[in-house]
């Protein structure tokens, strides 16, 4: 006998992916596991359609745009990224994983608070932590702060450069801070 999971709407975290190129085959295959809502932008709609990808959303400058069957339509002026994060906060969505080129405080400041946010971008995956948090990692990992962070305290971690820091030991280690948010970064 088979079993069968019972995926609820909005139970996995959507996927937006503003970008593909460079982007490990075998990540996006996880990602694209459990069936996620797929968020792309016109650019990149044909390449994603052509992978066999089933794209819920398109985010464009034209409201005429010839799409598949039931795919919403976000429409856009001049920033794709900021109305695709509105729409998911929007339509309740709770968590969303994001696939892009680069990385900039600016674009995900402002949706923290909405909606859990995991950005994919050049080897990183990077996402906002607030202070305490604590995660366990083997001896030897690395995480980079992705932005200027005053009056750290770091447990568990030792710095190698300004911005990145490194585990000491198995173990967990904890990063304090007077800032309501980080964004942090784990190398892939």
């Amino acid at each position: 006998m088979s079993s069968h999971h019972i995926i609820r709407e909005k139970q996995e975290p959507a996927l937006l992916i503003m970008y593909f190129k460079d982007f490990d085959d075998e990540y996006l295959g996880q990602l694209l596991e459990w069936s996620p809502t797929v968020i792309v932008p016109e650019n990149i709609y044909d390449h994603a359609e052509s992978l066999g990808i089933k794209i819920d959303g398109i985010v464009t400058t034209n409201a005429d745009i010839s799409t598949q069957e039931n795919t919403a339509i976000i429409l856009t002026v001049d920033n794709p990224l900021e109305d695709a994060l509105k729409y998911l906060s929007g339509e309740q969505y709770p968590a969303v994983n994001i696939i892009a080129k680069s990385f900039s405080l600016k674009d995900y400041a402002l949706f923290v608070d909405d909606i859990n946010l995991v950005i994919f971008s050049g080897g990183k995956k990077i996402y906002p932590v607030r202070s305490g948090f604590s995660k366990w990692q083997a001896a030897g990992e690395q995480l980079e702060l992705m932005h200027n962070v005053s009056n750290l305290k770091v447990e568990g971690l030792y710095y190698l450069t300004d911005h990145i820091l490194e585990t000491e030991k198995d173990g967990f280690y904890t990063l304090i801070f007077p800032q309501p948010f980080i964004f942090i970064a784990e190398f892939i």
